[in-house]
């Protein structure tokens, strides 16, 4: 290739080819690349590098970006359903109303990433690095969230019935309004935990109690 321009054209010309069988991206420098609506589902983006890239829109169901560098990434409304994302950086990354249901997260950094709205429904955040994250009115129904780091995340408004949230670390961050009925919050850290109004219903708190009534807590 003649230049890092050059390259770029090259493999966005394979990736849209709808008769180019090649499916297989890993390790590619793909920094600022515009797939902006493209649907690549089942495509594989190992280790690749997509700083900065346009994905809003795109269709990434099962496609295989473990260990991809997403950091400041635009996956605004884009379809994620059963992508792996294992280890992936999506710092500073906007998700907003993206489709991350069923999406495998282990271990990946979300900090200061935008999910507002997003729908996370039944995905793998074990260990995970949310903080500062914004998931404002995001659905997080049975998501596990075991060891997730939630220092300072923005959940307002969140939807996290039956999640599991054992030794999640709450530091500082806000559940205005959030559902959290069926919950499991045993061992989590909340200090500083925002929780006004949040719903409590059955939720098992970090000391193992379950709290029955619907409860507003301040500090």
């Amino acid at each position: 290739m003649k230049n890092y321009a050059d390259k770029q054209e090259f493999i966005l010309s394979q990736i849209t080819n709808k008769y180019f069988q090649r499916r297989d991206f890993s390790g590619c420098d793909l920094r600022g690349i515009d797939l902006k609506g493209i649907d690549l589902s089942g495509v594989n983006f190992i280790g690749a590098d997509l700083r900065d890239a346009n994905l809003c829109g795109c269709i990434l169901t099962r496609a295989n970006l473990s260990g991809a560098n997403l950091m400041q990434a635009n996956l605004r409304e884009a379809n994620l359903y059963e992508a792996s994302l294992c280890e992936a950086n999506l710092i500073n990354a906007d998700l907003t109303r993206a489709n991350l249901c069923g999406t495998f997260l282990w271990r990946a950094k979300f900090t200061g990433s935008n999910l507002w709205g997003a729908s996370l429904c039944d995905v793998d955040l074990r260990e995970a690095d949310l903080s500062e994250a914004k998931l404002i009115e995001a659905s997080l129904i049975e998501a596990n969230l075991v060891r997730a780091n939630l220092t300072g995340a923005k959940l307002c408004g969140a939807k996290l019935l039956e999640a599991n949230l054992t030794e999640a670390n709450l530091t500082g961050a806000d559940l205005t309004w959030a559902n959290l009925t069926k919950a499991n919050l045993n061992k989590a850290n909340l200090w500083e935990t925002n929780l006004i109004y949040a719903k409590l219903w059955d939720t098992i708190m970090p000391d193992g109690t379950i709290e029955q009534p619907q409860i507003l807590i301040s500090h």
